[in-house]
């Protein structure tokens, strides 16, 4: 059975999700919930906002491939989807260079990785992948559901679709906050933005995007930030999801700033929803 996802998703770190905000989300009439930050591997958050809500799928957005085994990894999967059936898609990815000692031959490990899925009943419909360059989004293509961009603009998803034609799944990360101050909102943005241009894979799309060095140096130009994390009116934030949609996405998963994302899911529901 295929697993709708609607046109937008609510995508919560980890540690930012809770019970309560996943029925939140799914009473507002989001099309499913993003789990964030690295969750291990064992899956139980997943299974816990599961059991809590009555149909929204929820997604993992992603698990490490050098943090968590496969086998583990495939394990958990089906003791969710037994459970609780066609409510689970794994996402999976390999991170970044900077923050894993042994990364070497992505590639390599990105194909093992799945194969191993393969290997433990994980059906490619039930599985995305992280990936920005063309080489990761053929693959997500190939072998997955789709491709899950984050830190990108809807220029990278136009880039994105053009590589994985037009059947998978394609499903960027915007970035979100509802403050209507410039000022504010892109202290905000730069400070979030900030902490991904220290790291090489990001660096390296966004310079084949089409930004310059000079935008990524001192924490981000505004011009960047402006175009990483949407800002403003429910409104203004909407168009720039749509823009998302617009350019190839099938599905668009938010990740509001805010400490409690409840208002910001609301008011962007009552004009996307």
């Amino acid at each position: 059975m295929t697993i709708s996802l609607g046109r937008f998703g609510a995508w919560r770190r980890l540690a930012e999700i809770t019970p309560d905000l996943a029925r939140g989300a799914e009473s507002l009439g989001y099309g499913a919930i993003w789990v964030g930050g690295s969750p291990p591997g064992d899956l139980e958050m997943v299974e816990r906002l599961i059991e809590a809500t009555e149909r929204i799928p929820v997604l993992t957005g992603i698990v490490n491939m050098w943090r968590e085994e496969a086998e583990v990894v495939a394990a958990s999967y089906h003791r969710i989807d037994d459970r609780h059936p066609d409510r689970i898609i794994v996402g999976v990815g390999i991170g970044h260079p900077e923050s894993t000692q042994q990364y070497q031959n992505p590639l390599e490990k990105i194909e093992d990785y799945l194969d191993r899925l393969d290997q433990g009943g994980v059906p490619k419909e039930r599985r995305v992948l992280a990936a920005l360059g063309p080489k990761a989004l053929r693959l997500a293509a190939e072998r997955t559901l789709g491709a899950h961009p984050y830190l990108t603009t809807p220029r990278h998803t136009a880039f994105g679709r053009e590589v994985i034609g037009p059947g998978p799944l394609l499903a960027p990360t915007p970035m979100v906050t509802m403050t209507t101050d410039l000022a504010a909102a892109r202290a905000e943005g730069q400070a979030m933005v900030e902490r991904y241009l220290r790291l090489s894979n990001y660096r390296r799309n966004l310079l084949r995007e089409g930004w310059d060095l000079a935008d990524l140096e001192n924490g981000g130009s505004d011009r960047l930030v402006d175009a990483l994390v949407l800002r403003g009116t429910p409104e203004t934030v909407a168009a720039g999801l749509t823009a998302h949609l617009d350019a190839g996405a099938d599905h668009v998963a938010i990740y509001i700033l805010d400490d409690d994302p409840t208002d910001p899911w609301r008011q962007l529901a009552e004009v996307l929803l």
